[in-house]
């Protein structure tokens, strides 16, 4: 005679699944929902820290097996959703309404693809379900409208109650704000700190970005007024560092990376870009033209993660010069796959510091 299946000996046998992120149980998480069961069959709703979870398809199987093992089941039914996990909140700074995690996509120097990685992300995040928002701080260079196919676009300002507020343009999954559309193609911004510290505080407060699970900032090279101004302004998720394997852009991205540490704002990893070069006409061939190992070796000397290694593939430029993003024009080429992985290794890297 079989023993009687109730939510609370599912639950039992699915306490010891662990996430593989966070290592804690998937029931003590409160990640396992809605348990139902009805002549044999199990389902229930699997509720996971992000969209962007890569073993989402391992933790099924995971709780599959678990779930069989109990006597008179036939059929185990999990459907899966996530809820995005919202950064810790810091005294001395306000968050923005309706975003969870606001990441920084920083670089020491400029000319390492530090936008080419931004974009990418910010749409491989979109591709996996996630709500997400591109801010384009990098007031005197603002290429991100033309990464994202949207060079052409134009967006609203309506009158609020507290002022001016700007309607995000969207393409490609990602709402985006830019300093690009507020301002003719060959105009030059020539301001100093406050005025650029007024327009990013303007970004944050004054967008209509409605409900998102990350917002990317781009910013620009090196530690000035606009890197100031964010992590005092909001609490942040964490930083990633874009750098190359060459020895100088190495050397600016360790003072990039101790700025942010000194900032209080937690580093998620380095991203080495344009790692090693692949010929379009030899794709199995690669070419270490900036050098080998660089970010690796950083990453290991600093006690920070590498998120990934990027190659410097021509499709890549292609698509950032056309709008069309590499994991949208190319999403198995080895740039869209390298980028992917990053994005997916930053939302975990977030989800464990929300809920740790």
């Amino acid at each position: 005679m079989h023993s009687v299946i109730d939510s609370n000996s599912v639950l039992e046998v699915l306490r010891p699944v662990e996430d593989p992120e966070l290592h804690k149980s998937l029931v003590e998480l409160n990640m396992i929902r809605n348990v139902k069961i009805a002549d044999g069959k199990v389902s229930f709703t699997l509720v996971l820290t992000t969209p962007a979870c890569p073993l989402r398809e391992f933790i099924v199987e995971d709780c599959q097996k678990a779930v069989r093992k109990l006597p008179g089941v036939t059929d185990v039914v999990v459907e899966v959703t996530a809820e995005t996990p919202q950064a810790k909140s810091l005294p001395d700074r306000n968050g923005v309404p309706g975003i969870k995690n606001i990441i920084a996509v920083s670089s020491g120097k400029g000319g390492v693809g530090k936008s080419t990685v931004a974009v990418n992300i910010a749409v491989a995040l979109a591709q996996t379900g996630a709500k997400v928002g591109l801010l384009d701080a990098d007031i005197y260079g603002p290429n991100d409208p033309t990464m994202l196919g949207l060079e052409s676009a134009k967006i609203n300002v309506r009158q609020g109650e507290k002022g001016e507020i700007l309607e995000p343009a969207f393409n490609h999954g990602v709402k985006l704000v830019s300093m690009g559309f507020l301002i003719d193609r060959d105009q030059p911004v020539i301001w100093r700190g406050p005025m650029l510290n007024g327009v990013i505080r303007q970004f944050l407060y004054q967008v209509e970005w409605g409900e998102l699970d990350y917002l990317i900032v781009d910013m620009p090279p090196g530690t000035g007024d606009a890197q100031l101004t964010l992590t005092q302004a909001v609490p942040m998720a964490g930083a990633v560092i874009v750098t190359t394997p060459q020895n100088v852009a190495l050397l600016d991205s360790r003072k990039g990376l101790r700025m942010f540490q000194q900032m209080k704002v937690p580093v998620l990893g380095i991203i080495e870009n344009m790692s090693y070069f692949i010929p379009p006409d030899m794709p199995d061939k690669q070419y270490d033209i900036f050098g080998s190992g660089g970010g690796s070796k950083t990453a290991t000397e600093l006690g920070i993660p590498l998120l990934g290694c990027v190659p410097l593939e021509i499709s890549t430029r292609i698509g950032g010069d056309n709008g069309i993003p590499i994991v949208v024009a190319d999403s198995d080429s080895a740039s869209a796959i390298a980028l992917k992985k990053i994005a997916f290794a930053i939302a975990a890297q977030v989800s464990v510091a929300a809920l740790t």
